[in-house]
């Protein structure tokens, strides 16, 4: 194992612990009847789960790559950060995560001078947005007013990486412009929320909806679909994450402006939990092994938790969409078992370490 790769294995369990008090968190929000375990935990499953834990892993992600030391501070600080949201309701996790995606700021800006182009240029961007996301949130802004800044984080971020693929596509000049203008909406929208935000959530609306049509239209996994193994899996993760992307931007743009409520569940669920995760199921088999240095097989297997994903979530948002809280229930209670048995599968599929690398 590299000395990268241990200082990943170090923060990467804060990250997983995250998750777990999350989906936790989850549960006793949509009305299971689960004991809370600490008075602060309900209220931080939005925060555990987009900075504890996506947050603390893309960071993570960065740093190995650039082979830095000093890049592994932002995700100690924001899996530090998650670990003081479990345990206390104060302001010192927002302002431990603050640090940490400032640290992710600093990070994009020497990726971009390295490699300056227009995916590196938007995966600093969505950066720059988690961070304002997490001043706003340590400043005393409701997690609401806070939640369109850490989605385009996510969107961006996801992207960006899409976007570096896709250049063996040789996109034409009037595709890129088409994601310019994409991205340009989400931006728009998610920076006039803070005055109109209802006006401001639309318009973020309308560029998620645009952008997951152009991901559909010019993603090379419209391609790859066909193929077997592993290079089909990833692309049905791509390809279905994109629809989930679609149906949360229609939804906001016919619904922006909630804060609560059934229809604010199905806006954020499905780019948080249809779109995000789904991007993380196909990348895992890629984005693991560099970051704990220990191979992963592909099993056929990694299909049954993107199916129940996929499944739970369609329930959850009939049962959103509709009114019958038992459908929205078991809805969530089935993503819970989605993420659970995404991480048993990743868990059994990691390779054993070489003994002579274990150090």
């Amino acid at each position: 194992m590299t000395r990268e790769s241990r200082l990943a294995s170090r923060i990467i369990p804060s990250a997983a612990l995250a998750l777990l008090a999350a989906l936790w968190a989850g549960l006793v929000r949509i009305g299971w009847g689960l004991p809370p375990l600490l008075p602060a935990l309900p209220g931080a499953h939005g925060p555990l789960l987009v900075c504890g834990f996506l947050g603390t892993v893309i960071a993570v992600e960065r740093a190995v790559a650039l082979n830095r030391r000093w890049t592994y501070v932002g995700p100690l600080f924001t899996g530090v950060g998650a670990l003081a949201l479990i345990v206390t309701d104060t302001s010192l996790g927002p302002a431990l995560m603050t640090i940490g995606s400032l640290n992710l700021v600093a990070v994009c800006v020497l990726i971009v001078r390295r490699h300056p182009a227009l995916h590196t240029a938007v995966m600093g961007g969505g950066a720059l947005l988690w961070m304002v996301g997490n001043t706003l949130w340590m400043a005393g802004q409701s997690i609401a007013e806070a939640t369109p800044w850490w989605l385009g984080f996510l969107v961006l971020t996801i992207a960006g990486e899409r976007l570096e693929l896709n250049r063996v596509l040789r996109l034409s000049r009037g595709s890129r412009g088409a994601f310019l203008g994409a991205v340009f909406l989400l931006l728009a929208g998610i920076t006039a929320s803070v005055n109109v935000f209802k006006a401001g959530t639309q318009l973020a609306g309308a560029g998620m909806l645009t952008l997951a049509l152009w991901l559909l239209r010019y993603d090379i996994a419209r391609r790859t679909i066909k193929k077997g193994g592993l290079t089909g899996f990833i692309a049905a993760c791509l390809l279905s994450g994109y629809v989930w992307l679609g149906i949360s931007g229609a939804l906001t743009l016919r619904f922006g402006g909630l804060t609560a409520g059934p229809y604010y569940d199905a806006q954020l669920h499905s780019v948080f939990l249809g779109f995000v995760f789904a991007m993380i199921f196909g990348h895992a088999p890629i984005i693991f092994p560099a970051i704990l240095g220990r191979e992963m097989a592909y099993r056929s297997a990694f299909y049954a938790h993107l199916s129940l994903l996929h499944f739970s979530l369609l329930l959850r948002l009939v049962g959103d969409l509709t009114g019958v809280l038992p459908a929205r229930q078991w809805g969530g209670l089935l993503n819970v078992v989605a993420l659970l048995l995404f991480l048993a599968n990743t868990v059994r599929s990691l390779r054993p370490e070489p003994r002579g690398l274990a150090q």
